[in-house]
């Protein structure tokens, strides 16, 4: 199978987890997914609970594209995320599936869709810091949260639920939005159909149950359902069949369709879609802002960055963390505007561009790169965004000063081959004219002149062009026409001229065998020509010096 699962988030030896931020950006800042809106899908709750499991059904899913057969037949084995059988931990940290899928929704966008799979919580070796730390992060950066569950939904279930969203709790202070966006609770080994059926309707059932506020309850109770009902904006509940005694006793099971039981089979063909079909997608918003794959870095970031201490940080840093990270991303959109603006203006093969035009091209795209930072919608307020502006308008002044150097260098370096060729072509055609003059073949003299006129305008042309910064477009065509005369004609003949075997210089036995009065005849001619060739450059010369 395409891709792989890669570590972004580790968890090291001293309890503390640390970002690994270059797999991370090679995943979310390819070129033709880094602008687009994501959604995030991630699988989160207690260890061998088959998270892993999951996640590779909607691999196969997302690989066939939503096909009506996407479970494939009923003898491959399942492969994608790391799972296996047995009593321990398989997935440590939190891992992203490496290939990003590109789905477009019935709005016609075209969105990046993320699988992402987490470290099982309560294990033998990790703390309740380290569960709260893990989930989260991928409750924070995910649009849709999956909470793997067995058998029921436990009070203790929707107290660690509680303690892991505690950090969404504060910004409900600075915002009108809910903090996160969907939450699925799976409820696997589902016994009692019963009593509700399997799927999302025998879920809700069993849902509204559980949120249920009464009297009769504990006000610890009742503020325990308030706080989960503020702070997700959609919350649903699927319930899940046993997959059968093959998968949970055999030590050999390799997850083929043939050892499943055909009542969870059923139910994954309901769950997978509805969690993965391109109308039930849901879009990663923070504070009611959609989210782009760039954006989603700066995220992880700050949000990785202040789980760093020994303790669990406080829900106002995880707002500051939230305020920065968001503050962030728009300044990379913004400085990405401008950055991608002036390359298309200056940058790379681009000729010279006249200080005056680059000057102007700075300035309207700082103005449009302000704009777009100014009409973000950011968290903090103004008084906290002053700082982030001021930082962009550094970076783009330092981007410009890298932009200016660059295109200065083309002024001053580049492109000396396209000179040295149409030089050399003069000088060739001027030789020729004279040969065919010798020779008495006028037609061709007055072509090879013709020639060495253009090429001469052309010469003229490109240095207008180059050293005063306009009609940059006619000067590139020029040195690539220049270029193309120099790889496939000047080069070949200049490095044939070169060769040894060409410079070879006769030996004295060659010499002595040849006629003295051949080689005074040669002699004699040979001055007659130079005495013409003399005479023509002097001639050429004068034109030169009066053009």
């Amino acid at each position: 199978m395409k891709g792989r699962p890669v570590q972004i988030v580790v968890s090291g030896e001293d309890h503390l987890f640390e970002l690994d931020e270059k797999s991370l950006e090679s995943i979310l800042l390819q070129e033709h997914i880094r602008d687009k809106h994501v959604v995030v899908v991630a699988v989160a709750g207690a260890f061998r609970k088959g998270k892993s499991f999951l996640l590779d059904f909607c691999l196969r899913y997302m690989k066939a594209e939503g096909s009506p057969d996407w479970m494939g037949d009923d003898e491959t084995p399942l492969t994608g995320f790391s799972w296996r059988g047995g009593s321990e931990r398989d997935t440590t940290g939190i891992l992203l599936w490496d290939e990003v899928f590109q789905v477009i929704l019935p709005s016609g966008e075209k969105v990046a869709v993320l699988l992402m799979d987490t470290q099982g919580a309560f294990d033998s070796e990790s703390t309740v810091k380290d569960c709260a730390t893990v989930f989260a992060l991928s409750t924070m950066t995910s649009s849709v949260q999956v909470y793997n569950l067995s058998q029921n939904i436990q009070e203790d279930d929707l107290q660690h639920l509680q303690l892991f969203t505690e950090y969404g709790k504060l910004a409900l202070e600075d915002t009108s939005e809910k903090p996160f966006q969907k939450l699925m609770f799976l409820v696997r080994d589902w016994s009692y159909p019963y009593e509700a059926s399997y799927g999302t309707e025998g879920g809700q059932k069993i849902l509204d149950r559980r949120l249920q506020i009464s009297e009769r309850q504990h006000p610890e109770l009742q503020q325990l359902r308030r706080h989960i009902r503020s702070c997700f904006l959609d919350i649903g509940c699927f319930l899940m069949p046993h997959p059968g005694l093959k998968v949970a006793t055999n030590p050999h099971f390799d997850g083929r369709l043939a050892d499943i039981e055909t009542d969870f089979q059923n139910q994954l063909k309901v769950l997978v879609p509805l969690l993965l079909d391109p109308k039930n997608l849901v879009l990663k918003e923070i504070n009611g802002r959609k989210i782009t794959s760039r954006e989603l870095v700066e995220y992880f970031k700050a949000y990785t960055n202040i789980f760093r201490g020994d303790e669990l940080p406080e829900p106002k840093s995880m707002l500051e963390a939230t305020a920065e990270a968001n503050n962030l991303a728009a300044v990379a959109s913004a400085k990405d505007h401008y950055c991608s603006g002036m390359e298309k203006a200056c940058g790379g093969e681009r000729p010279y561009l006249n200080s005056r035009i680059l000057e102007e091209d700075h300035l309207r795209l700082r103005e449009k790169s302000l704009e777009i930072f100014h009409t973000t919608r950011k968290m903090g307020g103004n008084e906290f965004s002053q700082q982030y502006e001021e930082m962009l308008e550094k970076e783009i002044q330092e981007a410009f000063e890298n932009f200016h150097k660059h295109n200065e260098s083309k002024n001053i370096f580049a492109a000396a081959r396209t000179p040295a060729t149409l030089f050399a072509l003069v000088l060739m055609m001027y030789f020729f004219s004279v040969i065919f003059g010798i020779l008495g073949v006028y037609s061709m003299a007055n072509f090879s002149n013709l020639l060495m006129g253009i090429t001469l305008v052309t010469l003229c042309t490109w240095g207008y062009a180059r050293y005063s910064g306009e009609m940059h477009e006619l000067g590139c065509q020029i040195d690539i026409l220049a270029n193309h005369i120099w790889e496939n004609a000047l080069s070949p003949v200049y490095k044939r001229i070169t060769s040894d075997n060409f410079l070879q210089m006769p030996n004295s036995t060659m010499l002595n065998n040849v006629p003295s009065s051949s080689v005074n005849g040669r002699k004699k001619n040979l001055n007659i020509s130079l005495q013409k060739y003399l005479a023509q450059f002097s001639r050429c010369g004068k034109l030169v010096k009066f053009i």
